[in-house]
């Protein structure tokens, strides 16, 4: 491995180190301002970040390489290593006396927006440190997008250009410059943070609380600051707002670019959108009808808390209306399946996404049609694109890799003692990064504060390769990319 790529690359992460311990100065202005005396363990924590960050940046400082994809893949895991550390930081040093896989399984479920959490008692917890897990989230949720806006495309982690599977390839970009299509990005996302805030405001939230859940919700993250997660606030209207915001930022932060600046109304024509608008539709009704039939709940209450729910699943944001495994049999085994699902690609959802599902299929069409007419000549398409093979291997490379994991990491969590429902849950929410999983344990009721150290690490890893894409991590296990 080059020493001048290894050295860029660890100064990039300093600075990063650095930006994350100016961002600690917020928490502890809000302690400051609630009258909370945790404000000095950001303080603290900030000045230790920030010193070593320096240090660092300085030690490694000169000109950087012409970037590669072996500097990608390096690059994107040292990053998101370094954010998980440090934001796991004043976690660990608060007073909530946490072991250090406790803290860091707090900031990586912050930092990729699962939403898992092993805390309780958020109710009653430090203004600061609440504030800090959702502003964790909200900028993991733009980490998020410009990975998948700059970084996977080059890559072609999933065989997917970015801009060309959304309808927004080099002739189609909204803008010429990309730093003007980022700046477009940052001031979409931040507009939306505030419209969501606003409505929260408006419809009966704290002023606090709509903070909070505001960054959270556009970063489909999750956390709130209630132990009852959103079932604190019994009201149609503020389950109706978080609906259409956990379902607008799952859609493709490029095609609400071009739809909102250049008003387009074609860019929403994009396969996977449809697609992911369908399988929602499909999940909340037929939930609701059952919960409706079988347990007398009213139909419109029944509809709010499903349509919800599932949202939430499947934007993998991780809020709970209510438990909605005690709906029935139904709900849980279609709750189970959703967590699989996922998004839309460049988005801040995780999971499989839809796109991946749309190639799937079509894959599966053309093989059919194959057999019948074998000399026939088929392509696979991706609405009026033709999809590559390369791009059919890499996907089914990464749906491989994705159920190869959850299998092993379910064994792993089935050895270290739990039962199949909460294994095989547990795992697969980490991995899809959407927060609660199935079981009293860990499901919408209850949180993963009674898990041991080792299954808090080995889902802490499984958030990671979920959010990167699983084949921007394994790929570092390949022999091969650390030879000169």
């Amino acid at each position: 491995m080059n020493t001048n790529l290894l050295r860029s690359v660890v100064y990039i992460a300093a600075l990063c180190g650095l930006y994350l311990s100016t961002a600690m100065l917020i928490p502890a202005m809000v302690d400051l301002y609630y009258g909370d005396p945790h404000w000095s363990v950001f303080t603290v924590s900030a000045a230790m970040v920030g010193g070593l960050s320096v240090t660092a940046a300085m030690a490694t400082r000169g000109p950087p390489p012409a970037f590669s994809k072996r500097m990608g893949f390096l690059l994107v895991n040292v990053l998101w290593a370094t954010f998980s550390l440090v934001g796991a930081i004043p976690i660990y040093f608060s007073q909530l006396d946490l072991t250090f896989a406790q803290a860091l399984f707090e900031s990586v479920s912050a930092i990729t927006t699962t939403g898992s959490t092993v805390l309780s008692g958020l109710d009653d917890m430090a203004p600061g440190l609440l504030v800090w897990r959702s502003l964790l989230q909200w900028l993991g949720g733009i980490g998020i997008v410009a990975l998948g806006l700059f970084v996977l495309p080059f890559l072609r982690v999933g065989g997917v250009s970015f801009f060309k599977m959304e309808s927004s390839d080099i002739a189609d970009k909204p803008f010429a410059r990309i730093a003007t299509f980022t700046s477009a990005f940052v001031a979409i996302y931040v507009a939306i943070t505030l419209i969501c805030m606003i409505a929260y405001d408006v419809f009966g939230m704290s002023h606090f609380d709509a903070l909070n859940h505001a960054l959270t919700t556009i970063a489909t993250g999750g956390f709130s600051t209630h132990d009852a997660s959103f079932g604190y606030f019994d009201s149609y209207a503020l389950r109706g707002i978080a609906t259409f915001f956990m379902t607008v930022c799952s859609l493709p932060f490029s095609i609400l670019i071009v739809f909102f600046i250049k008003g387009r109304l074609d860019a929403l024509r994009d396969p996977q959108i449809l697609v992911f608008l369908g399988y929602l539709t499909a999940f909340a009704i037929s939930a609701a009808l059952y919960n409706h039939l079988r347990n007398g709940v009213d139909l419109p209450l029944a509809l709010s808390h499903s349509l919800f729910n599932f949202a939430s699943i499947l934007s993998t944001t991780g809020y709970a209306s209510e438990d909605y495994t005690m709906w029935g049999p139904f709900a849980v085994a279609a709750a189970f399946f959703a967590t699989f699902m996922g998004g839309c690609s460049g988005s801040t959802a995780g999971g499989i996404k839809a796109y991946r599902f749309v190639i799937i299929f079509n894959i599966i069409v053309t093989g059919l049609k194959r057999l019948i007419y074998p000399n026939a000549v088929y392509s696979v398409r991706y609405g009026n694109q033709i999809v590559d093979a390369d791009t059919q291997r890499a996907v089914f490379l990464f749906f491989s890799a994705y159920i190869f994991i959850w299998v092993m990491g379910s064994l792993a969590m089935a050895l270290a003692g739990y039962d199949f429902t909460t294994a095989s849950s547990a795992v697969i929410t980490a991995l899809s990064n959407v927060g609660p999983g199935i079981g009293s344990l860990i499901g919408p009721a209850g949180n993963f504060a009674t898990m041991h150290d080792p299954e808090l690490y080995i889902l802490s890893l499984a958030m990671l390769l979920g959010r990167l894409e699983v084949l921007t991590v394994m790929v570092l296990l390949v022999p091969i990319f650390w030879r000169s």
